[in-house]
């Protein structure tokens, strides 16, 4: 099927689509829609006064399949390139026209709405090359066993034979809508898991449809840097993609085929095994497989790609069905010879059976007679047989003592050396029983003084835990008398700190009382030295001198000089008269008065003295 039929296929599904009526025609306001979106699917330069001017005798009226193949041959199909466009959109576009009028995609099924797409794609390629389109069963069933193997299943015809049987107008052929109608409800396939299936219809579409003859992971060598990365491969027929991983979107380079390029095995090397080569006229590739089995599957594919372009093929599968039609057709002629020499061969075997027969009853004539001959001979040779048997077992009787006598004494001499290695086998083993006993009484010491050692071990674990709960104890009562005593000290820190305080403030008070009463003795001698002299010259003015006693006067005064204080105050109380006498007195009167003061004063200080020296010392 050439490039155009394939278009052509989709086209057909899309212009069935717009004839609502089931007319075989179609208005030329939905061919012009139809005609756009092929232009736009299609990559070709729109020619929008083609379609007019192809129906301008016929403005009124729909126009025809027949009608609209000129037009579509001439400048649409005529224009379209295969490599300038998507076909996958082109197809996309053509399913998206037709499934909304022809199936019921909201029921629910096993397909998703992508599934369906990939399988309407798939029946296109493998449906007959005629109108309307249908897949028959010899196609069907190679597309069923195509995504069970992609399941890695066993593919069961059961669901297909009874689909036959209960609809015998299948085996003419099956439209796309009974096909994607009893896929999706299970009647083709039993499908226990629908991602499985999804997964496997995606790889089925990838082969037949993008012409993937295979793909999976593989290290390639590098060309600058020399080094080994795992690569993504894609085989096309003409060319060997190569990705980062199987997403496909980040491509890092391609291998372009020919017919000249050459695969080959290479040996191991660099810690890579499984590997082989793709010379090109440009490039030597070398990739590295998973396993043998892996190395031998893509250098076969490859091959497979490079015959394909020798031939000038683009599409494994196209070719395998080209190959399943003409075998399809060859076979009812091969049937016709197969049953013609089938009924020569059952004549020829009727006359052969025939012969045989008349052979047989004339052999077991010939054999009659001859038995008759043989059985005269036979008794004689009998007899002569028996006596030949009756030497030849006497014979063999004697042989067969002769032999049994020696292997008799090969045995008896066996078994002296038997004994004697059992002998031998026993000493040892007594030896070792004896050196496993004295080892096992020294394991049994051993484990008796571990036992032992190990009971001291709890005693002392005992007493170790005893102490420690003592010691918790004394730490505990060490804890508390510690806290009473940082109490205790902290109260008598502060009582000290108190008393020092207080200390202090006393000796501060005695070094001012001990100045004052330095000041107060000062003042006291001073006081004193000032009594003195007043008393002397009172004395002086208590005795009135008269002419002749000045003498005698003397010499009293000086026996009466120890009494003169005395006298002198209270001459000087009895005679406020005189002046001078009462201004002498009243300073001396208030000099004592000072006096008096000072010794209250300085008999204070010194008892608070001494009351704080009693209180430093009780501290």
């Amino acid at each position: 099927m050439d490039f155009k039929a394939e278009l052509l296929k989709s086209i057909w599904y899309a212009f069935t689509s717009l004839d609502v009526e089931k007319s075989g025609k179609v208005s030329k306001s939905q061919l012009k829609v139809l005609s756009h979106n092929l232009y736009t699917a299609l990559k070709i330069p729109h020619d929008p006064v083609a379609l007019e001017e192809h129906f301008r005798d016929d403005d009124d009226g729909p126009v025809s399949n027949q009608g609209y193949m000129p037009y579509l041959n001439k400048y649409i199909l005529a224009k379209a390139k295969e490599g300038t466009f998507d076909k996958e959109t082109f197809d996309d576009l053509c399913w998206m026209m037709t499934s909304k009028k022809n199936f019921n995609a909201g029921k629910v099924g096993i397909c998703s709405q992508r599934d369906c797409f990939k399988l309407f794609c798939l029946f296109n390629i493998l449906s007959e090359d005629r109108y309307p389109l249908v897949m028959i069963p010899e196609e069907v069933e190679y597309l069923m066993k195509k995504i069970t193997g992609a399941m890695s299943m066993e593919w069961n015809c059961k669901e297909l034979d009874d689909l036959y049987s209960q609809n015998i107008k299948l085996k003419d052929g099956m439209s796309v809508w009974i096909f994607l109608e009893q896929m999706n409800s299970g009647n083709l396939l039993n499908i226990t898991n629908i991602e499985s299936f999804s997964l496997a219809l995606d790889d089925v579409f990838q082969e037949m449809y993008h012409n993937v003859l295979k793909k999976g992971y593989m290290w390639k060598k590098g060309h600058m840097r020399r080094n080994w990365n795992e690569r993504w491969f894609v085989l096309k027929p003409a060319i060997i993609l190569y990705y980062v991983s199987e997403d496909l979107k980040d491509k890092k380079g391609e291998i372009v085929l020919d017919r000249n390029c050459v695969v080959e095995s290479i040996p191991d090397k660099e810690g890579k095994r499984c590997l082989f080569c793709v010379k090109t006229t440009n490039r030597t590739y070398e990739i590295s497989a998973s396993d043998q089995k892996q190395r031998l599957d893509w250098m076969q594919a490859i091959q497979t790609a490079v015959r394909l372009l020798s031939e000038g093929k683009m599409s494994l599968h196209q070719e395998l069905k080209l190959r399943r039609r003409e075998q399809r057709e060859q076979s009812p002629r091969a049937r016709e010879e197969l049953q013609a020499l089938q009924d020569l061969q059952e004549e020829k075997e009727k006359q052969e059976q025939e012969m045989e027969q008349l052979l047989k009853i004339q052999q077991e004539c010939e054999e009659h007679r001859r038995r008759e001959e043989e059985r005269g001979r036979e008794q004689q040779q009998e007899v002569q047989r028996a006596l030949e048997r009756q030497l030849e077992e006497a014979e063999r009787v004697r042989e067969s003592m002769a032999a049994e006598i020696v292997l008799k004494e090969q045995e008896a001499e066996r078994q002296r050396r038997r004994i004697q290695e059992l002998e031998l086998t026993q000493q040892r083993l007594e030896i070792a029983l004896d050196t496993e006993i004295h080892a096992r009484l020294e394991e049994e010491r051993a484990r008796m003084e571990q036992e032992r050692l190990l009971q001291e071990e709890e005693e002392k674990l005992k007493q170790l835990k005893q102490l420690k709960e003592e010691q918790e104890v004394m730490l505990m009562k060490a804890q508390l008398e510690k806290n009473k005593m940082k109490e205790e000290v902290a109260d008598k820190v502060q009582a000290f700190e108190m008393a020092s305080r207080e200390l202090r403030n006393l000796q501060e008070t005695r070094q001012k009382s001990n100045l004052d009463l330095k000041e107060a003795k000062k003042r006291l001698r001073r006081a004193s030295r000032h009594v003195k002299h007043w008393n002397v010259q009172l004395n002086r003015l208590m005795q009135p001198i008269s002419p002749g006693d000045h003498l005698a006067s003397t010499q009293c005064n000086k026996h009466l000089r120890e009494e003169a204080l005395a006298s002198k105050e209270f001459d000087s109380r009895q005679h406020p008269i005189r002046r001078p006498a009462s201004r002498d007195s009243g300073s001396s009167s208030s000099e004592e008065e000072d006096l008096q003061e000072l010794l209250e004063t300085l008999s204070l200080a010194s008892s608070k003295t001494a009351k704080s020296e009693t209180n430093g010392q009780g501290l």
